[in-house]
Order: structure tokens, then sequence, then C-alpha cells
């Protein structure tokens, strides 16, 4: 009897450190392809002018990293270049700035992504949060309710028009 109990913790041991292992190999993973993309990227824009993909993409990696500041710059560099992806950078820019709290600069780079792509879900959803977390409710709604006509099973936007719903009947 205490064998078998002894193997079978022994098997939960081996089970929990195979399921852990897994999980830092991914994050290394990750992290590696990240700083490839990094050291790939940074010397070039820095001995020579590079097209709007290259600031966009090195944008994005620090965006992951949470590196906003840098992200904004080189998003910034993307825009002025021009290229193909403008709402995506616009998007991008808007979640930089969001990420720092600055709702006002977020909201601005959301409407100018919406206006570049029309029903562009993501920014339309992005910028219903924004306005959520500067407390303009209706506008919120607004957005999320855009966004379900557009994607009846986007769960971010259903989820978040049922709370704000629910916030403007307890409020009101």
């Amino acid at each position: 009897m205490d064998s078998t109990l002894a193997i079978a913790y022994l098997g939960a041991l081996v089970v929990l450190l195979a399921g852990v292992s897994w999980l830092v190999i991914r994050q290394i993973l990750k992290a590696r392809s990240l700083e490839n993309v990094i050291s790939d990227l940074q010397p070039k824009l820095q001995k020579e002018k590079g097209s709007p993909e290259d600031y966009y993409q090195l944008g994005s990696v620090y965006l992951r990293k949470k590196l906003y500041a840098q992200a904004i710059t080189l998003f910034n560099k993307a825009l002025k270049e021009g290229g193909d992806n403008i709402p995506e950078v616009y998007n991008a820019l808007g979640f930089s700035y969001f990420s720092q709290e600055q709702y006002d600069l977020a909201i601005k780079n959301y409407k100018e992504a919406i206006a570049l792509q029309e029903g562009y879900v993501t920014a339309i959803n992005n910028l219903g949060h924004a306005y959520e977390k500067k407390k303009l409710l209706p506008q919120a709604i607004e957005m999320y309710e855009q966004v379900l006509v557009l994607d009846t099973k986007n769960e971010t936007a259903n989820r978040r028009l049922n709370s704000l719903r629910k916030q403007v009947v307890t409020t009101a």
C-alpha cells in the first residue's frame, strides 16, 4: 500500500515537473525569438533608413516587451515612412499610449486607425476600452455595440458591454 502511494506521488511530481519545464522552455523560446528580431532589426535601422514594416515590426517587439516609449518612437517613424499597414500602426501606437495611461492620445490614434480602415474591429474595441477608462461610458457602450454589429461573436466586446450596461443601470 505504501509503495503504491509513493509511486503515485512520484508520478504526480514527474508530471508537475514536466509541465513546469514545458512552460519555462516555451517562455525561453518566445523571449529568444523577440531578442532575435531586435538583434536583426536594431543594427540595420541604426545604420540605414528602414522600411515602414521594419519600424513597425521592431516597435511591435518593444510593445510586447512593455518598452512603450521605444515602441512609440518606432511607430511614429513607421507612420512617417508610410506603407501599407498604416491602420495597424495607428492601432499599435494607440495601444502604446493606452498602456501608459495617456488615454486622450490613445483615443486619437484609435480614431485615426478606424478612419483609415472602416470596420477595423480591433481598433474599435480598443477605442471602447479607452473610453471606458476615461469614464465616458455612453461612448464606450456605443463602440462595443459597433464591434458586435461587425463581429457578433466578439467575446471581449460582449463581456465589456454587459458589464458597462450593469454599471449604467446601478448608477441610474
